[in-house]
């Protein structure tokens, strides 16, 4: 596959590790030209400097026969100009555009998207993917992450185990056994930053992130298993009042009645806008670094605080601060990947980032087959995969010992109907099969041709 992408930031990097290791044709545009030879000395993928808007730009890095554009550039308007390029001069079959600016967004404008007009099949905002992203969160009290799969009939859920977990020390495979009413099944490990791809002999150690994929009328449980009973918080403080902290108080406020929340926002206008808003929350003006505006917000009373400001460092420190004041739970928005492997040992419960809840949501349009969903475990750890089995897929018929998967992928469960299977080896994959699926970043081609239409239903 030919792609495109605008923009070597964050995400567009990101994009293009991913793409350009399974090996396909990858030119990226970039203004900035220390960030194309950055990408370039890095990777296996063409650079091109010069404005993503420019048509004579585009035409260079082959527009004209690609197969996608990714625009990720830092301006919502370069995106769009972009899209609309490739749709009305060089017939790219799809066109993404990350869109920030929220006005945009609203429902009536949308129509600027579309095929008559800028012609971008999929608009992503990291804003309110972000805000949906920690909303998850919170609904699964003790996770630090949580995405719903297969219509919400299963959910994917990332825990830390603690010395008092009931099922540390215990095989995987004798899990089925000591607790036959536990439907999970663990598809990842991280153990003192080292990602790990769980046999059936692997242990959970004190300390570990564990990734496993549940039964979601079974969630609870399987978070009691693994010794998270903890109660959904319904008082939370949100420190910085930006697109993202907004949209989640607006989401808490839509459907989560009755709870209290609480924004500390730096900025005296921004607070304003804020206020106005949300006109039944509370909106203090102030430095969420500063104990007293803690103190004000009745830090020590509340459950979560929600650090989600455009500097990493104060998302952190208010975090420890809050925690150190008595608050129970802190989910911190980080921006910068070197700042992850250090927040486990600092005490804070659950990370954001929006470089990878914006890499997931592209790689829902970038991958090929019938692949229902995709989300981005931890840094480059892999990819959870949900994807429908055709009646002339290889794997139709076929029991999960036999289908011989390769190297770095676990089967997790099969959606069939609105039944939930958690897979074994003596599973049989049939047809019309929503599998959940684990595959490491070298895998993943693997499990594309796994699924695709074998050439004698042609």
């Amino acid at each position: 596959m030919k792609v495109v992408i605008c923009g070597a930031g964050q995400v567009g990097s990101s994009i293009a590790k991913y793409l350009a290791h399974e090996r396909n044709d990858v030119t990226i545009v970039d203004s900035d030209q220390a960030l194309i030879r950055e990408i370039t000395d890095q990777l296996e993928v063409q650079g091109i400097v010069g404005h993503a808007s420019h048509p004579t730009v585009l035409e260079q890095a082959g527009l004209r026969d690609a197969d996608l554009l990714i625009a990720v550039t830092a301006s919502d308007e370069v995106n769009m100009m972009a899209c609309l390029i490739a749709h009305s001069i060089f017939d790219v079959p799809t066109k993404i555009a990350r869109v920030r600016e929220q006005s945009y967004l609203e429902t009536k404008w949308s129509s600027i998207f579309n095929p008559d007009h800028l012609g971008i099949d999929a608009v992503i905002s990291p804003e309110i993917e972000v805000a949906e992203a920690i909303h998850r969160r919170l609904e699964v009290p003790g996770a630090f992450d949580a995405v719903p799969l297969a219509d919400n009939l299963v959910t994917l859920v990332g825990v830390r185990c603690t010395a008092t977990c009931p099922i540390i020390n215990t095989p995987l495979r004798h899990l089925t056994t000591l607790f036959p009413d536990l439907h999970v099944s663990v598809i990842g490990i991280v153990r003192n930053d080292v990602k790990i791809i769980p046999s059936d002999n692997e242990m959970m150690l004190p300390g570990d992130d564990v990734y496993f994929i549940a039964d979601t009328t079974h969630l609870k449980r399987a978070l009691a298993a693994f010794g998270h009973e903890e109660a959904e918080a319904r008082r939370l403080i949100i420190v910085g009042g930006g697109n993202i902290g907004l949209c989640l108080a607006e989401l808490l406020a839509k459907r989560n009645h009755g709870t209290e929340v609480k924004i500390i926002e730096l900025d005296n206008d921004r607070a304003a806008v804020v206020a106005g808003r949300l006109p039944n929350r509370v909106v203090i003006q102030g430095d969420a670094l500063d104990p007293r505006i803690l103190q004000e917000a009745n830090i020590e009373g509340s459950e979560t605080i929600i650090a989600v400001s455009n500097d990493d460092e104060v998302n952190i420190l208010a975090s420890l601060l809050a925690k150190r004041a008595g608050c129970q739970r802190s989910v911190t928005l980080i921006n910068t990947s070197n700042y992850a492997p250090l927040v486990g040992s600092l005490g804070i419960d659950a990370v954001v980032s929006p470089r990878a809840t914006t890499v997931s949501i592209i790689l829902q349009h970038v991958r090929r087959g019938r692949i229902r969903g995709v989300h981005s475990l931890g840094d480059d750890f892999g990819e959870l995969i949900e994807i429908e089995v055709l009646e002339a897929s290889r794997l139709a018929g076929t029991s999960i010992r036999a289908a011989k998967l390769p190297k770095g992928v676990i089967i997790g469960a099969l959606v069939r109907g609105k039944s939930v299977i958690i897979a074994s080896g003596d599973t049989v994959i049939e047809p019309d099969d929503r599998v959940i699926l684990f595959a490491a970043p070298e895998a993943v081609r693997h499990v594309e041709r796994m699924f695709a239409v074998r050439l004698e239903f042609f």
